[in-house]
């Protein structure tokens, strides 16, 4: 760790969009289908139409806040930079709670899928085979990871596209609801807002990918794509999920027909287009885990590495970038060792945590919005720019606040731990908050973690 390198804007729109849509796993909507349907009594798509609106906010704070702070560091710079030192931390370390376990998570998911189709292998096996080959190609190079995550992607995608297509086939034919338009999976009797909501903060950790993307900004190969990156990921997402969440809810009213109700992709595939169709739509799931994996990876060792670069963490360790591959090679290797504890943790309740950080950071993104455009900067003067800048990010946290609150209480159990934990360490490292966090962007940090401009191109 003697020379550390530098990393590489190598990135254009679509591998970014790419990688967010990756990290996002289009297929986890059968995942959660029976849980969700259960939920909501039959409204699968109207939790997502509220989990997308609800997005679409956040996502235009991030664009905003994305080109005030050029950085790989999301809503802990943002906070940071326009709230406090303190509560930027604060924000930073429930965010890493939710990058931290995602990689394990998708580990957790191909590890339930190998045991299904190699039951009698010890459970361990799938989790270090998974874990060594995800870190193998994570280490290589961002390019290599960000065009192996779009042949996954694509095939992923390709597979609920082929879903669509026999769903609606099946409900011509009269299966299911035997209608193939009808407003019935968004808003029916016994479907109340309650139930919506609480629906919606299950899927709202299907949308996680969009702010992930911006981990990537410094390999970007302009920072002026990431506002764009991070609406088409939210967009692009929400409206996979939504479609394909309509045909399973039509060809499933209920979950009558599913003897798993907490997985019920094998048997959405089984049913919807017989044992053939189903061996590929596992692969296609599989293949998106995968991706996830990828994504989720290289995305959390770009925010351990910002956090080294800056000192909250130790900085030769995870502040170090590898000269020869450019990728920050201790926090992935580090995030790798985390993926092992797949081993015991359960889906539910780790899927649980990830929201109750992700939901945070979003609501603080929004807020940071204000902070910096209304109280830093008095850049609200008129109609417009009072629109922009506090009524749409306003919105913005509201919501997901009130998706925050919805929580099941193990999600707000955990996370209040892990916030603990987070508040003692910062209490170390300001001797007793004596002291003041250390800054998240000064410009020795920008200059060690990007390459000059002529390099770039």
């Amino acid at each position: 760790m003697a020379a550390s390198g530098s990393l590489k804007r190598n990135l254009g729109l679509w591998s970014i969009v790419g990688l967010g849509l990756g990290y996002m796993t289009p297929t986890v909507v059968f995942d959660t289908f029976g849980i969700v349907s259960d939920e909501t009594d039959g409204a699968v798509p109207a939790a997502y139409l509220v989990a997308l609106i609800v997005m679409i906010f956040t996502a235009f704070s991030y664009g905003k806040m994305v080109k005030v702070f050029p950085t790989a560091g999301s809503a802990y710079t943002y906070t940071r930079e326009t709230m406090s030192p303190g509560l930027g931390f604060l924000v930073g370390w429930t965010s890493l709670m939710d990058y931290l376990l995602l990689p394990m998570v998708n580990c957790l998911i191909a590890r339930l899928y190998m045991e299904s189709l190699v039951p009698d292998a010890p459970a361990w096996v799938w989790v270090v085979l998974y874990t060594v080959i995800m870190t193998g190609i994570v280490t290589t190079s961002m390019r290599g990871t960000a065009n192996f995550n779009a042949v996954l992607l694509v095939f992923a995608v390709t597979m609920v596209a082929l879903f669509c297509i026999i769903a609606v086939v099946n409900l011509t034919n009269g299966e299911g609801s035997g209608i193939v338009f009808s407003a019935e999976p968004f808003m029916h009797e016994g479907v109340h807002m309650s139930a919506l909501l609480t629906g919606a903060t299950v899927v709202c950790f299907s949308f996680i990918g969009f702010d992930a993307v911006t981990m990537y900004t410094n390999e970007a190969k302009h920072v002026s794509l990431m506002p764009k990156a991070i609406l088409l990921t939210v967009v692009a997402g929400g409206l996979i999920f939504l479609v394909a969440s309509y045909f399973a809810q039509q060809l499933f009213p209920d979950n009558s027909q599913f003897s798993v109700v907490d997985d019920p992709l094998p048997e959405i595939g089984l049913l919807t287009g017989g044992p053939v169709f189903m061996g590929f739509f596992l692969a296609a799931a599989f293949a998106a885990t995968v991706a996830s994996g990828l994504a989720s990876h290289a995305s959390v060792s770009r925010m351990l590495l910002v956090m080294g670069r800056n000192g909250v963490l130790p900085r030769k360790a995870f502040g170090y970038i590898h000269p020869k591959t450019h990728t920050p090679m201790f926090n992935i290797i580090l995030v790798g060792a985390v993926c092992l504890f797949a081993m015991s943790f359960s889906l539910e309740f780790i899927s649980a945590l990830i929201n109750f950080g992700a939901l945070i950071a979003f609501t603080f993104v929004n807020l940071t919005v204000i902070a910096h455009f209304a109280f830093r900067t008095r850049q609200v003067v008129d109609f417009k720019s009072a629109f922009n800048y506090v009524v749409m990010p306003a919105i913005g946290a509201i919501l997901t606040g009130i998706l925050w609150v919805s929580l099941h209480e193990t999600a707000l159990i955990g996370g209040a731990i892990w916030l603990a934990i987070g508040v003692i360490y910062l209490a170390v490292l300001t001797r007793g908050f004596k002291r003041t966090v250390r800054s998240f962007d000064d410009p020795e940090a920008d200059a060690e973690m990007s390459e000059p401009e002529a390099a770039a191109e």
